[in-house]
C-alpha cells in the first residue's frame, strides 16, 4: 500500500516564490493549502492536488485566525506535514527610492513586521499541534538582506528579516519539543516582481554571475521539508549564487 499524501501549507503562494515552491511540492506528490492577498492562478486550481487556497491578508490579526481555522478545518484532523512561511512585503517609494531608518511612514514599518515576522510566528503557533502530529518542518523565508547592508532592499524589510532569522533559531530550540524542525532559507536576488533594472548592477558580485530563478529557492525548501533533512534544525540555507559571502 502507499503512504498518504503528505500536507504543506505555504503563504504567499499566488505568485514567485511562493507560487513556484507550491508547484514543486505538488510534482512530488504533496496536497497544498495556500494563503495570499490574491487568488491562485486558473491552472493550478484545476489540479487536485492544489487541495485548498484561502485570500488572507497576513497583516491583520483576524484575517489570520480565519486563515488557521479555515486551513484547520480542511486538514480534517490529519497531520501537518510543513508550513512554509514565504510571504514578504518589501515597500517602496513613489521614487523606488530606498526606505531608511529617516525616511518612510513607521506605520509602514509595522505593516512589514506584521506580514514579515508577526504572520510567522502567529502562523507557526497555530499549527504547533497539526505539526507535532505529523511530525513536521518549518521553513522561514529570511533574506541576504537580514545579514548586510543592501543598496535596494530598505531598512524596515532587512531588519524585520533578522528578526526572522533570529525567530527561526528561537523556535527550533522550543518546537524540538514537538518534533518539529524549523529552519530558513536566506535567498540571494531572485528574479521575482520584487526586482527591478537596478538590480542587474548587482549580477558582478554575484560568483555564479547571474540572478537564481524561484525553483532554485523550492528545490531547498523542499529539501528542509523532506526526510532528507531530518537531523537539521536551527539552521539557514543561504540561497544567493554565493553572493552573501563578499
Amino acid at each position: 500500500m502507499s503512504e498518504p499524501r503528505k500536507t504543506v501549507i505555504i503563504t504567499g503562494a499566488s505568485r514567485g516564490i511562493g507560487h513556484a515552491t507550491a508547484l514543486l511540492f505538488m510534482e512530488r506528490g504533496w496536497n497544498i493549502i495556500t494563503c495570499s492577498r490574491e487568488d491562485v492562478p486558473e491552472e493550478c486550481k484545476r489540479d487536485p492536488a492544489w487541495t485548498t487556497h484561502i485570500p488572507t491578508d497576513l497583516s491583520k490579526t483576524e484575517s489570520i485566525e480565519n486563515f488557521i481555522a479555515k486551513a484547520t478545518e480542511a486538514l480534517d484532523g490529519q497531520p501537518l506535514h510543513a508550513l512554509v512561511n514565504n510571504a514578504g512585503l518589501s515597500p517602496k517609494t513613489p521614487f523606488k527610492e530606498r526606505l531608511g531608518c529617516l525616511n518612510g511612514d513607521i506605520d509602514a514599518w509595522r505593516e512589514v513586521f506584521e506580514i514579515n515576522f508577526f504572520a510567522a510566528l502567529r502562523l507557526s503557533r497555530g499549527f504547533a499541534s497539526a505539526l507535532h502530529k505529523g511530525h513536521g518542518a518549518i521553513v522561514n523565508i529570511t533574506s541576504i538582506a537580514g545579514h548586510a547592508i543592501h543598496p535596494f532592499a530598505g531598512s524596515a524589510y532587512s531588519i524585520s528579516k533578522a528578526a526572522l532569522s533570529a525567530l527561526t533559531r528561537e523556535m527550533a530550540n522550543e518546537f524540538a519539543a514537538l518534533d518539529v524542525r524549523v529552519n530558513a532559507v536566506a535567498p540571494g536576488e531572485i528574479e521575482t516582481s520584487m526586482i527591478q533594472p537596478e538590480y542587474e548592477a548587482l549580477i558582478p558580485r554575484i560568483p555564479l554571475e547571474r540572478m537564481g530563478a524561484p525553483r532554485d529557492v523550492a528545490t531547498t525548501v523542499y529539501y528542509l521539508c523532506s526526510d532528507d533533512s531530518n537531523y537539521v534544525t536551527g539552521t539557514e540555507i543561504w540561497v544567493t549564487g554565493g553572493q552573501h559571502m563578499f
